[in-house]
């Protein structure tokens, strides 16, 4: 039995990852194919792994440590899949689904298109009180254009705020209805109007 003197630590601090029945199931210059491979912070062990010379290009399995069950690949080019051709337009083609935990989809220099016949995004938050939500948040201009149908609806509420400039226009015709319509300026913000407003003024000035 090992003692703490001369056991062997990765770079955590923790013991190192030990394997005495690694395999390199084949090797040749370009690439090699493995079994049993400890990383190289010793704190993690690979049950397949598949490398090629260049050490940015991989595939491998964990099977232990902080990164057990986990699957990654790295490729310094392009990363791509298909398939579906003997599928139909019904079936679910290609399933992407996280049990627990997020889904990240990052583009750090490009963009990121998602195109098809209807794209339909919904968000189930169950009894959990504040989930169940879809946020969309723009460093620069949120634009919706080309579309002959825009519709929005809601059970509860609808609210639509601008801090600067806000147009709303119609070419032909534009139907407002409601059970009470309320007009407020911000002149009452110095001597409130005689149906009130004062506090509908300061609430819309806090966006």
């Amino acid at each position: 039995m090992a003692t703490a003197k001369n056991q062997k630590l990765n770079r955590d601090g923790a013991q190192a990852k030990k394997n005495y029945d690694a395999a390199n199931l084949g090797s040749t210059s370009s690439g090699n194919v493995g079994s049993g491979h400890i990383h190289k912070k010793a704190d993690v062990t690979a049950g397949v792994i598949f490398n090629t010379p260049d050490g940015r290009h991989q595939f491998y399995m964990d099977i232990d440590g902080g990164r057990k069950g986990w699957t990654t690949s790295t490729s310094p080019g392009c990363f791509q899949v298909m398939c579906g051709e003997d599928m139909t337009e019904a079936d679910n083609t290609m399933i992407l689904e996280a049990w627990n935990g997020d889904i990240s989809i990052i583009a750090h220099n490009g963009k990121i298109r998602m195109q098809g016949t209807d794209i339909e995004m919904v968000a189930i938050g169950g009894a959990d009180e504040g989930k169940g939500n879809i946020t969309c948040t723009a460093s620069e201009t949120f634009t919706v254009h080309d579309t002959p149908k825009i519709l929005l609806q809601s059970s509860s509420l609808t609210k639509i705020t601008s801090g600067g400039i806000m147009w709303i226009a119609s070419n032909s015709c534009m139907k407002i209805y409601s059970s009470i319509i309320r007009g407020v300026t911000d002149a009452v913000t110095n001597k409130d109007s005689k149906v009130g407003g004062q506090r509908f003024a300061k609430e819309n000035n806090n966006l």
